[in-house]
């Protein structure tokens, strides 16, 4: 079988192929230039290299393949800035990546007749929601009216060893407790009680790569959307499990209003080396918790790999 990857060079996408080559699935994968070696079984891919509003090379990815898998997502956007020296083609949107780089591989699909696609959406989309949200959600609908066999995954918090890659836990850990000041447990309003009481449920990278690639070939996962996600846990267990398998077990935690962070975030985050956005702290606080027991069950997930100080090994690890 021949798939289609666009998305593959990143801390999931990765999985996703090397879950893809173990199945002896041969992958056409879409990369930026200079980004190839990214891809842990680059050799054992097919690499068109180009960006995803480049048509040509989308065209030349699909070509041939009999089915596709959109990976492509980003947590924050940088729009145009001078002070980011990002020109307008290069600039780094929830619109060009989420949304109009999805529609131009399912109007591709349709027109080289390529019927399974599969996409990579989120937990807790929604129309009206921040900017993450509302394109991941135009995303979905779109693919959903397309007249394709397709198949919508929505995890959770996704974590793993993601080598040198972006990855939720290894960015917290770095952004918030290695610094020399207590980790905020954020919270609402101003008083403390419920201070990191919002809740997650974090799925591991090999599951969630797993279940792509089961639903390649499983009919009846063809139409349906799916979420992945472990146990329930609050933000103060995550934070705290991941200060212990990062060897930080004495690190101090302080309530943190989230109001005067997101102020702060609104004049900076659109500056790189600012650790998060407004938005992100909106959808933190919202909470994120799915139960992914039915596509488990479907894709013969047999034991989900569960988030704790030994799943969480590779903190300890880095420097």
């Amino acid at each position: 079988m021949k798939v289609s990857v666009f998305g593959g060079s990143g801390f999931v996408g990765d999985y996703i192929i090397s879950e893809l080559v173990k199945n002896n699935i041969n992958p056409y994968v879409l990369v930026r230039l200079g980004n190839e070696s990214k891809i842990t079984e680059h050799r054992k891919c097919n690499i068109i290299t180009g960006d995803i509003d480049n048509g040509t090379a989308v065209e030349q990815t699909m070509m041939n393949t009999e089915a596709v898998i959109y990976n492509i997502g980003i947590i924050r956007e940088f729009k145009s800035s001078p002070s980011l020296s990002i020109s307008v083609h290069n600039e780094i949107t929830f619109e060009k990546l989420h949304y109009e780089g999805l529609k131009k591989c399912v109007d591709q699909a349709k027109k080289l007749n390529i019927k399974r696609f599969i996409l990579m959406s989120a937990n807790g989309v929604k129309e009206n929601g921040t900017g993450y949200q509302s394109t991941k959600y135009r995303a979905e609908e779109y693919l959903k009216n397309s007249g394709l066999d397709y198949t919508i995954f929505q995890p959770s918090l996704i974590f793993g060893d993601s080598s040198d890659k972006i990855e939720f836990c290894k960015q917290l850990k770095n952004d918030m407790l290695s610094l020399p000041v207590p980790a905020p447990l954020f919270h609402e309003g101003f008083l403390p009680f419920k201070a990191g009481s919002f809740k997650m449920s974090p799925v591991h990278v090999k599951d969630v790569a797993k279940c792509f690639v089961a639903a390649l070939k499983e009919q009846k996962s063809v139409g349906k959307t799916f979420p992945l996600g472990g146990d329930e846990l609050t933000w103060k267990e995550i934070t705290k499990t991941i200060a212990i398998a990062s060897d930080k077990e004495d690190k101090m935690f302080i309530p943190a209003p989230v109001l005067p962070v997101k102020i702060v975030a609104s004049l900076f985050d659109r500056f790189p080396w600012f650790p998060i956005a407004k938005d992100q702290l909106t959808m933190l606080l919202e909470g994120n918790t799915c139960d992914g027991t039915e596509a488990f069950n479907l894709f013969n997930v047999k034991e989900p790999i569960k988030f704790n100080i030994d799943t969480l090994d590779y903190l300890s690890n880095e420097k």
